[in-house]
């Protein structure tokens, strides 16, 4: 094996974001963009030389092209194991459990997870480290540092590999593996579920709908769903993952899912619709006539995980991100666990799951998982959803309104601002910023401000810092907001408000969202001068 030195320089725009390295397609097909990024990656990685690393994607536009390039990179820089999804495809999740089970080095996962695809639109590279979770900071940090000052990559001289048979060849001195995608992934959720009762419940008539969004999950969702819980062909919607999503935004929510929600709030519902995004680790969830939050699902979800036989035994905690609704935290009080509230991004879940701190995690980007891959799972979710109903035998919405008289319902909602200039977007959070000593007493409308901070979390674990993660404003009752600028945009500055509302059980619990928080919606406004900041009246997208 002759190993090739490519010369190269920084490109300076390299700095990964809360899920890795997001640019337009046409940004990555630039001679240099990818490899440096790749080769960066792995001259800040140890442990390479005869090690395992696992590479796949979502299938979008770009993929096979830059999977080829890192199979030759990853052999240049010492790797002599390699599996590769088939066709190119591993949802997020199944890349976790590879790694976990392979005892890999790493991982490359070549998807803008949520992001549109095609020749116009986004692509993505994030690392994952040898527990099969997100590279910490500190590595993400070295690997930017790195880009700021490479000036070369190293490449072997080898054909193509067919990517679409599954296959194990020698090359240049390292073993390609090229693997089924949805094997492993479907084994594993086997151990952590009832297939049994789920296939009972589908025998006696219970329906679905999955909407998998022309994006990675259509192929375990075929296996899982159709092939082996026995649901009928075409409950998987949208099945065959497609380089441009079929020209669809694979972000499963209640805008981009619209076909989903018409169905679930029509004559002819199914008894619940779920769908996942572009690398599979988001879901949506709704019932006849009831969408669940996110906020919401997490929570319903760790109250009753003991109806799985993963999780029989109980949890040992809760953790969720800062901006997600706190009905999680009722939950753990009333188990007499802890709850954790962590920065935005999965990767401040690592930590506590592999300390064995917490069972469960969860965002309100429609990120949901637990202690079985170090990931967020959408298909995961979808599957306990669908066992806690098979074992209790009631509707979405019954189990919903069951949990509220319980625990309380936060009512909750997220407004995004897309694609704002980003100079007014860090003004608007500046003089935020540093308005919060002042805010206190403060009212807006019937709202008393009762404290105001920005975010900095202190890992239990390693006690590493992470500062300025959100600005958040509380008030006296219990409701909040929180505004944050989102890591995870390619064009311009994201801002991101989240409004939340806390009724106890005793309360208002069967209301609208959008009354019952017009109060907050108003005050973020006032508070923030959204208008004035970025002359928007009105947010891009509701979740």
């Amino acid at each position: 094996m002759t190993i090739k030195t490519v010369p190269s320089a920084p490109f300076g725009d390299q700095e990964p974001g809360t899920s890795g390295l997001r640019k337009k397609v046409q940004v990555f097909q630039q001679p240099n963009y990818a490899e440096n990024f790749i080769q960066s990656i792995f001259d800040v990685t140890d442990d390479k030389a005869n090690g395992t690393i696992v590479i796949g994607g979502d299938g979008r536009y770009h993929n096979r092209i830059v999977i080829q390039q890192a199979i030759r990179i990853s052999i240049a820089n010492g790797f002599r194991r390699i599996l590769v999804g088939q066709g190119g495809i591993l949802s997020t999740p199944a890349v976790s459990h590879l790694i976990r089970k392979n005892k890999a080095v790493g991982g490359l996962i070549l998807s803008a997870s949520h992001n549109p695809g095609g020749p116009d639109g986004d692509f993505g590279i994030k690392y994952n480290i040898s527990n099969g979770g997100p590279a910490p900071e500190k590595v993400t940090e070295a690997i930017y540092a790195r880009t700021k000052t490479i000036d070369r990559w190293l490449t072997v001289e080898t054909i193509d590999i067919d990517l679409d048979r599954q296959s194990e060849i020698s090359l240049a001195g390292a073993s390609v593996q090229i693997v089924d995608p949805v094997a492993d992934y479907a084994a594993l959720m086997e151990t952590l579920f009832d297939f049994d009762a789920i296939r009972t419940a589908v025998n006696s008539g219970f329906t679905m709908a999955f909407d998998a969004m022309h994006a990675v999950t259509g192929p375990y969702a075929t296996e899982i769903l159709e092939n082996r819980l026995g649901f009928p062909p075409g409950t998987v919607r949208n099945g065959i993952p497609l380089e441009n999503f079929g020209h669809q935004h694979p972000d499963p929510n209640l805008v981009n899912a619209r076909e989903l929600h018409d169905l679930m709030m029509g004559p002819q519902a199914p008894d619940i619709g779920a769908a996942s995004d572009g690398d599979g680790d988001r879901n949506l969830i709704i019932g006849k006539g009831c969408f669940i939050a996110p906020s919401d699902s997490l929570a319903m979800l760790a109250a009753n995980a003991h109806l799985a036989p993963g999780y029989a035994a109980g949890l040992k905690g809760i953790a969720r991100s800062m901006p997600t609704s706190a009905a999680a935290d009722h939950v753990a009080e009333a188990l007499n666990i802890p709850c954790f509230e962590t920065p935005t991004g999965w990767k401040f879940f690592g930590n506590l799951l592999d300390a064995d701190m917490v069972t469960i995690c969860g965002e309100e980007s429609a990120g949901t998982g637990s202690n079985h891959v170090r990931e967020k799972d959408g298909l995961w979710a979808v599957l306990l959803w669908l066992n806690i109903l098979a074992i209790r035998k009631v509707s979405v919405e019954s189990l919903a309104q069951d949990h509220w008289t319980r625990f309380g319902r936060n009512y909750y909602v997220r407004h995004d601002y897309e694609a704002i200039e980003p100079a007014r977007a860090e003004a608007l959070m500046a003089e935020l910023d540093g308005s919060l000593g002042s805010l206190p007493g403060t009212k807006f409308g019937p709202l008393t401000v009762e404290a105001a901070d920005n975010f900095s979390y202190v890992d239990p674990v390693d006690g590493m810092v992470s500062d300025n993660q959100g600005i958040r404003i509380l008030f006296a009752g219990g409701s909040r907001i929180v505004f944050r600028l989102s890591g995870t945009g390619t064009k311009g500055a994201t801002l991101r408000v989240y409004l939340e509302r806390y009724e106890p059980a005793e309360g208002e619990i069967i209301g609208q969202t959008s009354e019952m928080l017009a109060d907050l919606i108003a005050a973020a406004d006032d508070c923030a001068g959204i208008e004035r900041h970025i002359g928007r009246t009105a947010p891009d997208v509701v979740t």
